[in-house]
């Protein structure tokens, strides 16, 4: 008698396959879904760290902000005494110019032969007007202001025939430039440049 297997090995050896295939990608996918979550944990633990980093910074930051507030500050103060300070230089020099102009103008003045009318300092400009007995006297004048150290560039804006007490004189006006004589050394250097 013929024996007949009436067992489908064939589909149960397909069938084993397919579940051996199966079981195989199901522990595949657990697996990679376990790298994914490890990547995701690190990942996140990560992102606190330089969270919490960058809390700290700026927390440090914010100290830092009062003290730069505080240094601007001080800057701001200083830099506006600094210009009072050259203020109070400025007005200290201007007033001992204006006293140094008069003393060189007194000393220089021959009070037998010139006579002063008005003397008027703006700045650095000093304009003089007077009498004198002639024109030499004039220019010996403007030449001996002219040798001041604290004036310079002596121009004669005017000159006229006057009487006075029925004298025939001359009346004259005087434009000078007036500085310091530091003032005037540093000029000189800047022109020769």
């Amino acid at each position: 008698m013929l024996k007949i297997n009436l067992l489908p090995i064939r589909q149960l050896q397909q069938h084993a396959k397919a579940c051996n295939e199966v079981f195989g990608f199901a522990v595949l996918f657990v697996f990679l879904l376990f790298v994914l979550a490890t990547v995701a944990v690190l990942q996140t633990n990560k992102a606190n760290a330089i969270q919490a980093e960058t809390t700290k910074l700026n927390q440090e930051k914010q100290t830092y902000d009062k003290v730069l507030a505080e240094i601007k500050k001080l800057e701001a103060d200083k830099k506006e005494i600094e210009n009072k300070i050259g203020i109070i230089k400025q007005l200290k020099q201007d007033s001992s110019l204006t006293v140094h102009v008069l003393d060189e103008v007194a000393r220089r003045l021959d009070s037998t032969r010139v006579w002063l009318i008005t003397l008027d300092q703006q700045g650095a400009t000093l304009s003089l007007t007077g009498t004198a007995l002639d024109n030499k006297t004039i220019a010996e004048f403007m030449d001996a202001l002219d040798a001041s150290p604290y004036i310079s560039d002596v121009n004669l804006s005017d000159s006229s025939l006057t009487k006075v007490a029925g004298q025939d004189l001359k009346a004259f006006a005087i434009q000078c430039a007036v500085g310091s004589p530091a003032e005037k050394s540093a000029e000189t250097n800047q022109q020769k440049k």
